[in-house]
């Protein structure tokens, strides 16, 4: 989790207390856990945070914002009240490990519909070959002509995903959110829709909502 100092992250102790947690606070190098700068949004720190742990990873990772509930800033989150407790408490950690990656928003939007996603607005073809890089996922004629999953940079992976990546992945990532031309917020749009990529699903990812609000969370009717 990636937290401004004055966001109140305690809610994630109170009603998660069997998660291990590694909140960083991205504009407090004082913090015990800190980035190295505000950049990328949440990206820093996700990065940061496997870069850090890659050999002791959880079986589960889950990637969460600051923010708890509310639709003003949860939005985003697919559960009641736009709860990321709630979400978590249903989250359905088998489907986790089956699929190795999740997007904890099934809604399509956005991220999803056409007008997201042909042409994508956020990951051009050179920023997709400047963050992957060549070789796997990241050769010329291997850049798609679409990208999207359901926004919003929360998801759930399993520790043998990330670990199909070597470490060295990710410290690529990191130093390309650290040094791109692109502000906070336009890097962090871009790591936002290349996360999936990176662990392992199709460029074009969007499952159908009503499996996905079944499988991931069991809202099977």
């Amino acid at each position: 989790m990636a937290r401004l100092a004055l966001e109140d992250t305690s809610w994630v102790a109170e009603h998660l207390p069997n998660w291990q947690r590694a909140i960083y606070t991205v504009d407090d190098p004082s913090a015990r856990l800190h980035t190295s700068t505000n950049k990328g949004h949440e990206s820093l720190a996700y990065l940061t945070y496997i870069i850090s742990n890659y050999h002791s990873l959880p079986s589960t990772l889950v990637f969460l914002h600051a923010h708890r509930s509310g639709r003003e800033q949860g939005w985003h989150i697919d559960a009641w009240d736009w709860d990321n407790v709630r979400s978590m408490k249903s989250l359905n950690l088998s489907y986790v490990q089956e699929s190795g990656y999740v997007n904890l928003r099934c809604n399509w939007k956005p991220g999803c519909r056409p007008k997201d996603i042909k042409p994508n607005l956020h990951v051009s073809k050179q920023l997709w070959l400047d963050v992957l890089g060549s070789g796997s996922n990241g050769t010329e004629d291997e850049v798609p002509e679409m990208v999207g999953q359901p926004c919003c940079a929360q998801f759930a992976v399993s520790r043998l995903q990330v670990m199909k990546r070597p470490l060295e992945d990710y410290i690529r990532y990191r130093q390309w959110v650290l040094d791109t031309e692109l502000d906070d917020y336009e890097s962090g749009r871009v790591m936002e829709f290349l996360w999936h990529v990176i662990f392992g699903k199709e460029p074009l990812f969007c499952p159908e909502p009503s499996t996905c609000y079944c499988k991931v969370y069991g809202r099977c009717d």
